[in-house]
């Protein structure tokens, strides 16, 4: 069985030294140890058993690193992304000299939906045909493998963060700090998450199986000054003056301001509450007009 792997960490001989480096063996193949990749401090001899991880350097040479990643070929963990190539894919940092793909075959249909700079994506190593390295992203089955199961008790209403690994139509999935597996609505956000996206959420409800449903709306009162300050702009740029009130229309109210009959209420009565705003004959005023 061939020793040298692509993608895993294995453990060879020192060989031979040469003035860039050292070659190592597993007694049939011999691979280069770059005097780059050598960990600082280390000190080889011929013959001397070391650890290294093997992969294909920028040219498509056979190569090997001390630096040893936590993600190979059978491990999974967190990659950030640094580049994005949109013929190509995005890259991530798995700690080695070079960045691994993760192929536009694996990603969204929808580029805006693709991964960004800073995201992080839960990864495994693969190669293909030719032993060149590629990212892969965790199945369910993997996340679910991994994730820890939430308390169905004190967790409804906390604040919880994590990169979102899954999308669907009906909503996105993300692991939380904790390791907690999380889903989000498609009526409990404002817009469609990337994937990889790093997001925070209030808890809305705990399962049985350990996984939470969580809402990326603000809290009811921080919407309540979103929505204030919406209307209030609205206003303004009528000149101070809008015929929309309490007794609006709920379907007026949303095709104008994008809101419920309900969050339309609440944010007024705020304006009104503040004296920002009174209102007199089914119109609504700014208080300078008076």
């Amino acid at each position: 069985m061939q020793m040298i792997q692509v993608g895993k960490a294995v453990e060879l001989e020192v060989d031979r030294e040469t003035e860039f480096g050292y070659f190592l063996t597993d007694g049939t193949d011999d691979v280069l140890l770059h005097n780059s990749e050598i960990t600082e401090g280390t000190e080889l001899e011929i013959g001397q058993e070391v650890t290294v991880f093997i992969y294909l350097d920028k040219q498509g040479r056979l190569t090997s690193t001390m630096k040893i990643p936590s993600i190979q070929v059978g491990t999974y963990g967190w990659a950030e992304v640094v580049n994005v190539r949109r013929e190509l894919g995005v890259f991530v940092n798995i700690g080695l000299s070079k960045d691994i793909l993760v192929s536009l075959d694996d990603l969204p249909n929808l580029q805006h939906l693709w991964p960004a700079v800073g995201d992080r994506l839960y990864v495994s190593l693969k190669t293909d045909r030719q032993e060149r390295l590629f990212a892969k992203l965790a199945t369910e089955d993997v996340i679910q493998e991994m994730a820890v199961k939430a308390p169905l008790k004190g967790v409804r209403n906390t604040t919880v963060k994590g990169n979102v690994y899954r999308l669907l139509m009906v909503g996105s999935f993300f692991v939380s700090e904790e390791g907690y597996r999380c889903f989000v609505h498609e009526s409990e956000r404002k817009q469609e998450p990337r994937l990889g996206e790093f997001v925070e959420g209030r808890v809305i409800d705990s399962k049985e199986d350990g996984t939470l449903n969580v809402s990326l709306m603000p809290f009811k009162q921080d919407k309540m000054v979103e929505d204030a300050e919406v209307i209030f702009r609205y206003l303004m740029n009528r000149g101070g003056a809008m015929p929309y009130g309490d007794k609006t229309q709920p379907e007026d109210v949303q095709f104008h301001f994008g809101l419920s009959k309900g969050a339309f209420k609440r944010a007024l009565g705020k304006l009104m509450k503040e004296g920002k705003v009174y209102q007199e004959d089914g119109w609504t005023y700014s208080s300078d007009r008076k």
